[in-house]
């Protein structure tokens, strides 16, 4: 090694040995206080360090679920999540009800949440059952002879050209659900034979069950003699044997019939095109209530048998099958493809532009 570097070596650590000594500071000793400027007092230089704001903390950025790689803790944090959501969601709810308990009358009127029916756009043709027109129009309309108990319902039931099992099944069940109705199968006949044949042994309804592929998909209802003759998409399809805490079978007893958000003008008609196939009076001890349901424009069957447990509390237990109608079209008269004519038909992508418009 050179003498130079040694040399070198050696002043650097003597250099940064004063700088160490310098940049040391002195200690108070025992027994003094330190020093205070214009006579603060060891409690006042306390307070001023609380009133000082704490440095700001910078949080990261908000977590998201959907980050975590591994499927199993994602499902296990989504659901811990959504459970505390829930807690949340209960405690406010109790909260809010307390308050209102203790304010009592003073409590202010309950918020309507906001959904998309309540939020509905406006439709011209809402039907007032009070208008004479719609008097005039319920009494000369196809079916004015039901409503007037000239005709008593029959129905023919069948279905598409050779039927599944499930469709056959479904077909059965309807017509324990519909008093009078009667089950034939098609045998490769076109509608056009079968109807005169329906008007000519007094069949006032005929239903065609469509079916794609074992589902069944297509509801054509036409009254007779002279229409109209709707069309439907059937989805959601629960036979008996599919539901869950399924009643017994129904009885032969006339069930009550229940038709609720039936408002527009095209909406009344289908409503009373689903009344007039159920006779006029229904037995009232068999309780059993056939309701159909508008939401949306969705029409959800429902059949239930109900039985009062006292003054206030009734218990109603399904007894099926169940399904979900969706209106494709309105026709005059009865089923013709060709050469019918049409009163209304659903075109999806010009009536479908606004979630809030609806239509029945």
């Amino acid at each position: 090694m050179d003498v130079k570097e040694v040399e070198v070596d050696f002043g650097t650590q003597e250099h940064v040995k004063k700088l160490k000594k310098k940049g040391k500071k002195q200690k108070p000793k025992k027994g003094k206080k330190p020093h205070k400027e214009n006579g603060e007092t060891n409690e006042e230089a306390e307070k001023a360090k609380t009133d000082e704001k704490p440095p700001e903390m910078h949080f990261p950025p908000t977590f998201s679920v959907s980050e975590i790689k591994n499927k199993q803790r994602r499902h296990f944090m989504f659901l811990k999540f959504k459970q505390e959501k829930r807690k949340e969601k209960l405690a406010l709810k109790k909260k809010r009800k307390k308050e209102r308990q203790a304010l009592g009358d003073k409590a202010p009127p309950k918020e309507v949440p906001k959904t998309i029916e309540n939020q509905r756009v406006y439709d011209e043709t809402t039907v007032d059952p009070q208008d004479e027109e719609i008097v005039f129009d319920e009494g000369t309309d196809e079916f004015s002879a039901y409503f007037n108990r000239l005709t008593n319902p029959k129905i023919l039931i069948t279905t598409s050209d050779r039927p599944r099992g499930r469709t056959v099944r479904f077909c059965e069940q309807l017509a324990t659900v519909i008093p009078d109705s009667h089950v034939y199968y098609r045998r490769g006949l076109a509608l056009k034979r079968v109807i005169p044949q329906c008007i000519a042994r007094g069949f006032t309804y005929l239903m065609v069950i469509n079916e794609d592929r074992k589902i069944s998909n297509g509801l054509i209802l036409s009254h007779l003699p002279d229409g109209p003759t709707a069309h439907f998409k059937v989805s959601s399809v629960r036979l008996r044997k599919e539901m869950k805490r399924k009643g017994k079978e129904p009885t032969e007893h006339v069930p009550e019939v229940i038709l609720n958000n039936f408002t527009t003008r095209l909406g009344h008609s289908i409503g009373r095109m689903f009344a007039s196939l159920f006779p006029h009076d229904p037995n009232f001890v068999g309780r059993q209530v056939a309701t159909f349901h508008n939401q949306r424009d969705y029409i959800f069957f429902r059949y239930h048998r109900y039985i009062f447990k006292n003054e206030k509390r009734v218990g109603i237990q399904e007894l099926g099958p169940r399904f979900t109608l969706k209106l494709r079209s309105l026709q005059k008269g009865t089923f013709d493809s060709k050469f019918g004519v049409y009163e209304w038909v659903h075109k999806r992508h010009e009536m479908d532009s606004c979630r809030r418009k609806f239509h029945l």
